[in-house]
Parts: C-alpha cells; sequence; structure tokens
C-alpha cells in the first residue's frame, strides 16, 4: 500500500511517499480501506516539530479522521463486520497512521458513517467536531439562552461549535473576519463580530462560556467578555495552565482542552450528522498525491470550515 512517513520534523515538503505492508487488525481492531481523511491544525503543527511529546516517535504517520470501508475486523470485534462503512478519530494523541491506504483502529474509536452522509463529510467530523463538543458539555455544560463566543467561527472547531451550541439552544457570537460574515451567520449564529475591525472584547458582553481555539492574548481578553463565574475553554492552552490560573485570577473558571475519543460523543455527532442538524463545510478537496498543498492550506490560517484529502 502506499503511505505518507515523516522522518524529519520540518515544512510539509518533509512528508514523503513510501509503499508498504498492509497492516493487520489486532484482537480488538479493524483494518480500513481509507477513503477520506481530514487534515487539522495538529497535523501541521506536529510535522513542524511544535508538539514535544512526537519527539522521540519518528519515523511516524500523521493522521487521525478517517473515513472509510471495514476489511476485516479482530476476533473480539462485534460491532463491526466486512464492508460496514466507519469514521472515528483514531488512536489520538498517539500516532493514527491514517496517511495511507489501509490503516487499522481499535473498534471502540469509530462509528458507522450514517447511510445518508458521504466519505468526505464522515472524515471531517472526528477531531474538530468532537472538540466543539467536548468544549460545550465537558466542563459547564450549555444551557438553553445562555450566551456563547466561538473564536475563529468560520474554522474547523468553530464551525462545528457554532453549530452545536445553536442546537444546545444558545445563544452564540462568532468571532470571524469580515469575508466569513456570513458563512457564520448562516450557521445559525446569532451575531458575527468582524475582529479586525471591532475591539470584541467592547462587542460581547455577559458571556457564559467562551470556546477559544486562539489562545494568547485572547484569553485575557475574553475574560473581560464574561459574566463573573463564567466560563472559558482553551484548545490552544493545552500546553499550560495559563486559562485556568487567568480565569481564576479574575474570579471566572478557566480549562485547557485536549479532545478525547470517546465512543458516545463519536455516536452523538453521528446521530446530529443523520439528521441533518450537525453539516461539515468542506472548503477544499485534494488528492491524496496532493498532501503538501493541504498542509499549506492548513497552515496560511484560512481555512473556511475544513479539508479533505481523498483517496
Amino acid at each position: 500500500m502506499k503511505a505518507i512517513i515523516l522522518k524529519t520534523f520540518g515544512p510539509a515538503e518533509n512528508l514523503t511517499y513510501i509503499e508498504k505492508e498492509v497492516p493487520i487488525a489486532g484482537s480488538e481492531e479493524v483494518l480500513i480501506r481509507t477513503r477520506s481523511i481530514s487534515i487539522n491544525p495538529i497535523d501541521v503543527k506536529i510535522r513542524a516539530g511544535q508538539r514535544p511529546a512526537f519527539k522521540d516517535k519518528l519515523p511516524l504517520i500523521l493522521g487521525w479522521d478517517i473515513a472509510g470501508d471495514v476489511v476485516s475486523a479482530g476476533k473480539n470485534v462485534k460491532e463491526f463486520k466486512a464492508g460496514d462503512r466507519v469514521f472515528g478519530m483514531i488512536c489520538f494523541p498517539n500516532p493514527g497512521n491514517a496517511y495511507a491506504e489501509f490503516t487499522v483502529a481499535p473498534a471502540k474509536d469509530l462509528a458507522i458513517i450514517p447511510v445518508n452522509i458521504g466519505y468526505a463529510e464522515a472524515a471531517c467530523s472526528g477531531i474538530a467536531a468532537l472538540t466543539a463538543l467536548q468544549a460545550l458539555r465537558n466542563f459547564a455544560p450549555v444551557q438553553p439562552h445562555q450566551r456563547v463566543l466561538v473564536h475563529a467561527a468560520a474554522g474547523g472547531v468553530g464551525h462545528f461549535a457554532i453549530q452545536l451550541a445553536k442546537y444546545f439552544d444558545a445563544y452564540v457570537i462568532g468571532t470571524a473576519s469580515a469575508s466569513n460574515n456570513n458563512f457564520v451567520l448562516n450557521l445559525g449564529a446569532d451575531e458575527c463580530i468582524d475582529y479586525k475591525a471591532t475591539i470584541f472584547e467592547d462587542a460581547a458582553k455577559d458571556i457564559d462560556l467562551v470556546i477559544d481555539t486562539i489562545g494568547g492574548n485572547y484569553i485575557q481578553r475574553s475574560l473581560k467578555t464574561m459574566k463573573p463565574g463564567a466560563t472559558i475553554v482553551s484548545i490552544p492552552s493545552i500546553l499550560n495552565a495559563e486559562v485556568t490560573q487567568l480565569a481564576e485570577a479574575d474570579g471566572k473558571h478557566g480549562y485547557p482542552l485536549l479532545v478525547k475519543q470517546n465512543t458516545e460523543d463519536l455516536n452523538f455527532i453521528a446521530d446530529l450528522l443523520s439528521k441533518g442538524i450537525l453539516k461539515p463545510f468542506i472548503s477544499h478537496v485534494f488528492s491524496f498525491d496532493e498532501m503538501v498543498a493541504a498542509h499549506l492550506q492548513i497552515e496560511s490560517g484560512k481555512t473556511q470550515g475544513k479539508i479533505v484529502v481523498s483517496f
């Protein structure tokens, strides 16, 4: 099979195509023929050497978001069989080996793709959708009519967070560039703040929950928008406790979030996909031979929704 290996951290051109043997599924795993994968910012950060936990894992095959067909299932796997269409975030945060024509995945990391959903849409609905869901539910579960502020609302996590927060009946404010205003409002946001033209902490007030996908000074700025005792969940802050310390000093609650595989959460996402409540937006589709271009697109920081690599 064809796969893409990373031997040395660095630029996208360090991704190298190789031929290797098709892996064999263990007793708790399934072998998947890959149909689509989604590329996430974490792929790029690890490739560039920005995640110390991976410094001793080279050479490695990147990728976690996958959709494909079950080829075979391990002897202890009861929920999947050959021919099933499955998707999920596999093996995270350990190497997922998704940049390959075939891969093995723990059965617990997968869900059945709804019949009305294609491989590309399913592949998009792993890391980003699970991150958004867990940010909204795992710390201070959002309640109807609460005010939720979502940063980078047009991005991968952001565009799912907008839809999920509206599903939970919140009042949702997104920050995005002016060019993404209509996109964010069409996702269901009640307001969209142009962060380039407007100081968002002056425009957003009485916020109950902030979903922060940017980090840095956005944490302190977001705290100014929040009610006393409100919560901010920060995805970029997983490497340190800054969000917790800053929030506590201001009489609020702050949590870093590293997404975790949760079968119940993944099946919840699958159910919303099947009902058309959650709709992944795919702005770019690349072929497997265009992986470098896919990484460069993510690095641009201007991706609307998600990007997909299809086989």
